[in-house]
Formats: C-alpha cells, structure tokens, sequence
C-alpha cells in the first residue's frame, strides 16, 4: 500500500538546475552527477555570463550553479545580474579557488552557497538540496570564520592586502599567479590588453608592489601557498 508522503514525493516537482561553467567536461558531469537524482533535474547548460542571461529566461530555472571564473563576464558579475533581473533563482557559487578568496565575496554578491570543485560529489548534491531549500550553504570552515567576523562587528583580524582587489583585480591577480601573461589573461577574460595592464597597475599600487616582477613574485608565492 502507497502511503500519503509517498505520493507527495511522487507528485513533488523536481528541482530544476541550470549549470554555467566554461569546461565542457564540469558541465557534463555535474549535469549527469544531478540527473542521477530523483529529486533534480538540469534544465539547462551555458558556458558564459551572456550565453546564462539568455537562458535563464529560457528555462526557469529554480537554481543556477555559476562558476568564479569565466570567460568576458565574471561568475561574480553574472550572480550580480542574476540577482537583479531574476530575483527568485538562487545561485550556487562553484570555484577551483580556495573559499577563503572568493565566498564571501560570491555570497555579498547575492549566491546563497558556495563550494570548491574538489569536495566530495556528495557535497555538491547536498549544497544543491540546502540552497533550494532557502538555506546558506558553506563549508564549516568558513562558517566559523564568516561568524568570528559577525561577532567581531565586521573587523576581520586575518585581513590581507588581497581583500582590497576588486573582484576583477583578484581574477587577474590569479591569473598572473598561474603564469598567464597579459595577453593571455586578455584572452582568457576577453579583455583588451590596455584594460588588463590597468588591472595590473591598480593591483601593484593596492599591494604595494614596485614593478611587475615584485607583482609575478607575489602572485605566484600567493597562489601557490
């Protein structure tokens, strides 16, 4: 006999997921790790800021996974647009970058969650089901840390210099970490080379760095710490 609760899970709606990253092989297996679930469905795939507006407004969907780093517009700018034109879908931040670099400043930009693309399949479902269910969802490590800052009154005592870059400055700065030169991150953002080689002066002014060699120097010591 079929109970009552079973035949409300059964009528229940899936939660419907649309996925922005700019690797074909992340969209792919996150949208066949979400697809395995009864409960979920990936309604749509985009591999940049202006490809996910459009579709958005396609496919409804209840739940976007933006990834940090794209290509022209950030995943930080497009969580931005989204919370402005599409007030109702909840974002889920994804980053190959630390959370201590990118949460809080992906969650102030309106993503209700944030998680690396190194945990565990079984978190990313999990974060998936919590932001949907109109919970935060972070590691409890940077939950602790985002509560020590609430309770000190917003004064973070583990600021750094790198706190102050603008969310395009840190794109950049990484970037120079990972040994990309200007023209390279001038593709990879589709940017023009005057707009970075501005970027990189206003990060040596912020860090106080003297040249480009200091700033390489810097960059590649933070990205690999």
């Amino acid at each position: 006999m079929i109970s009552k609760n079973q035949v409300e899970m059964k009528k229940a709606p899936k939660g419907r997921v649309m996925i922005v990253d700019d690797h074909p092989i992340v969209r792919q297996g996150l949208a066949e790790l979400i697809n395995r679930e009864s409960d979920l469905e990936v309604c749509g795939l985009a591999e940049d800021a202006f490809d996910a507006m459009k579709a958005i407004g396609r496919h409804t969907p209840d739940l976007v996974i933006a990834d940090i780093s794209l290509r022209g517009i950030s995943g930080i700018d497009l969580i931005k647009d989204i919370k402005s034109h599409y007030p109702t879908v909840k974002v889920l931040a994804l980053s190959m970058h630390d959370e201590s670099l990118y949460a809080e400043r992906a969650m102030r930009a309106g993503a209700k969650g944030y998680i690396m693309k190194q945990e565990a399949t079984e978190n990313v479902v999990t974060a998936i089901r919590k932001v949907l269910s109109r919970e935060l969802y972070v590691s409890d490590r940077m939950a602790k840390k985002m509560m020590a800052k609430l309770v000190s009154g917003g004064n973070d005592l583990t600021q750094t210099p790198i706190d102050n870059l603008s969310d395009r400055e840190l794109e950049v700065f990484l970037l120079i970490g990972q040994g990309y030169a200007t023209r390279q991150i001038s593709e990879q953002l589709h940017l023009s080379v005057k707009t970075i080689e501005a970027y990189r002066s206003h990060i040596k002014q912020k860090l106080s760095l003297g040249d480009s060699s200091e700033l390489l120097q810097y960059a590649i010591r933070w990205v690999n710490a």
